[in-house]
């Protein structure tokens, strides 16, 4: 029987702050966000064989991290549609506000304003919201975010540059409703 050369608690315990910090990015909620670490960590042990150093192991792991956290999401929205639609809901409303903004980092005078920026950010197309999320949220490089994303630089400037400007859009016209209604 093949062993392979990595340590999966030496993995776990060195990515688990990262991969869980990713999925709370995406998930905007705390229970998601475990359930992805989760997933994360399954989907590495199930696969750690056919790691490649093509890149380093934390590039490897960032991809399977935005990967778990995008099938979530997915999986999350055609759930909300399936219910919506007609078969378990007794309450619409309910259903169609069931996602909660519940980022621990963020403080309580400021929650209101954060959660309409993530939900900005959430409302990005897949690769603008991934390349944002990893440089201005995570703080990465654009080399560094291109290697995760498997495009090149000039790609990722190109998806930040869209991704700012469709964020300086939505907020401004969010603020602009917000301030009517005050």
């Amino acid at each position: 029987m093949y062993r392979t050369p990595f340590d999966l608690n030496s993995i776990y315990e060195t990515y688990k702050v990262l991969v869980y910090n990713i999925a709370l990015h995406y998930m905007q909620n705390i229970e998601d966000a475990e359930e992805v670490t989760q997933d994360v960590f399954i989907k590495i042990h199930q696969s750690i064989d056919k790691f490649k150093d093509k890149s380093s192991l934390k590039t490897w792991i960032y991809r399977i991290a935005i990967n778990q956290s995008l099938d979530f999401i997915k999986r999350k929205k055609s759930q909300k549609n399936f219910f919506v639609f007609g078969i378990k809901s007794d309450n619409e409303f309910e259903v169609l506000n069931s996602t909660s903004f519940e980022h621990p980092g963020i403080l309580m005078e400021n929650k209101e304003d954060a959660k309409i920026l993530f939900e900005a950010i959430d409302a990005l197309p897949e690769k603008q919201k991934t390349v944002f999320i990893l440089t201005k949220v995570d703080g990465l490089s654009n080399p560094e975010t291109a290697e995760i994303m498997e495009l090149s630089i000039s790609a990722v400037e190109s998806l930040v540059f869209r991704a700012k400007n469709s964020l300086k859009e939505k907020l401004t016209n969010k603020f602009k409703e917000y301030n009517k209604k005050k």
